[in-house]
């Protein structure tokens, strides 16, 4: 099997060949680090914003070299759009939300253009265009027929609460402004909808989509909530990929067991990544696993940032254990590579569940 069917394989909840394995994302320096090991043709470690074209053409083959090297049956692309710089340290999207370049990754938003639903007269949601499309089509086309194309989508919830300058307002809103709750995850979920019309005409294989829904001690939200104010975008969004014939899987950090139910009931085809610190892999497997495909949970919190490389394989040896009986399990890290991850470490991982993670019927071999 290439990388492609058993990805397709696995959500479908069946058995490939070996337990397949992909990232929901890399950071630059993560890459960099990674790749050090494969060329020495790599730029200086920066934010991306920051990199010339040059050093962007050179961070994006440095991925594309060290996913062919290590075999990863995947590549997450992401959709292209100008950010506008403000300062060294603050860049706004093209939604108008304003960030915090941090080297811990992901980018803390600062301040919103909603604060209510006068912000919304007037306000236009950006267009969708194929220039967006720039690395999805140049990516795609370097690994297509070997690495599961995956479209990362952001996620509805997650605009909305940008949007409004913070998730604690968006949750507020639930309760004093209703009305504009659901005017934004109309407005966020239309725009994801043309992201994924446009992706799939465009080589995308598989949506995943971002955007955490719970704390460790439990969701955002309570069930009810989710039901009234997120789980109706959501069947919308899985439906238009349903309309390509493309799987979705849903990302969230967190304990999502008291929403899990209805995320699944939304039609996802995955549940990824099972966070360890909060979540248990077997009881989720258990539970769920003939509804839904489960993706992760390596643990990136301490495995594989401070962990020895004994550490790692004993840990991926965990997780296949616990997830991969009877196919419908992908591996990955509990949540993506970032920045504080150890190279030498997620090397390990991926050589250890290429190892281990081979299916004879419906098990994988005896692990030692």
């Amino acid at each position: 099997m290439n990388g492609p069917e058993r990805l397709k394989t696995a959500l479908a909840r069946g058995i490939a060949d070996r337990v397949p394995h992909f990232e929901m994302a890399y950071n630059e320096s993560s890459i960099i680090g990674i790749a050090k090991h494969f060329t020495d043709n790599l730029p200086a470690v920066d934010f991306v914003q920051r990199m010339s074209i040059e050093d962007k053409i050179k961070l994006f083959d440095a991925l594309l070299l060290m996913v062919d090297e290590l075999d990863v049956d995947g590549l997450t692309l992401r959709i292209l759009t100008k950010n506008e710089d403000l300062d060294q340290n603050h860049f706004k999207d093209i939604w108008g939300v304003t960030y915090l370049l941090s080297p811990a990754g992901d980018s803390p938003v600062v301040a919103g253009p909603i604060k209510t639903e006068a912000d919304l007269k007037g306000f236009r949601p950006p267009e969708v265009s194929e220039a967006d499309m720039l690395l999805l089509s140049y990516g795609g086309s370097k690994v297509k027929g070997k690495r599961g194309i995956v479209m990362a989508l952001r996620c509805s919830f997650r605009v909305s609460w940008s949007l409004m300058g913070g998730l604690d307002k968006l949750l507020i809103a639930y309760r004093r402004d209703p009305k504009l709750v659901h005017r934004l995850m109309r407005m966020t979920t239309d725009y994801i909808i043309q992201v994924i019309d446009m992706a799939a005409g465009m080589g995308t294989e598989i949506f995943g989509m971002d955007g955490d829904l719970a704390y460790d001690s439990g969701s955002f939200m309570s069930p009810t909530q989710f039901r009234e104010f997120v789980k109706p975008y959501y069947i919308d969004i899985v439906n238009a990929a349903r309309c390509h014939n493309i799987p979705i899987f849903k990302h969230s950090d967190g304990d999502l067991t008291p929403i899990l139910p209805d995320i699944i009931d939304a039609g996802f085809e995955g549940i990824h990544p099972i966070q360890p610190q909060c979540m248990d892999l077997a009881e989720i497997k258990r539970d769920y696993g003939s509804k839904v495909c489960i993706l992760g949970n390596v643990d990136c919190m301490y495995v594989l940032t401070r962990g020895t490389e004994a550490e790692v394989v004993a840990d991926v040896k965990r997780a296949l254990a616990q997830g991969s009986a009877g196919g419908g399990y992908i591996i990955t890290s509990s949540n993506t590579i970032h920045p504080d991850v150890k190279p030498e470490n997620y090397i390990a991982m991926v050589k250890a569940l290429q190892k281990y993670g081979v299916y004879e019927g419906n098990t994988i071999r005896p692990i030692d």
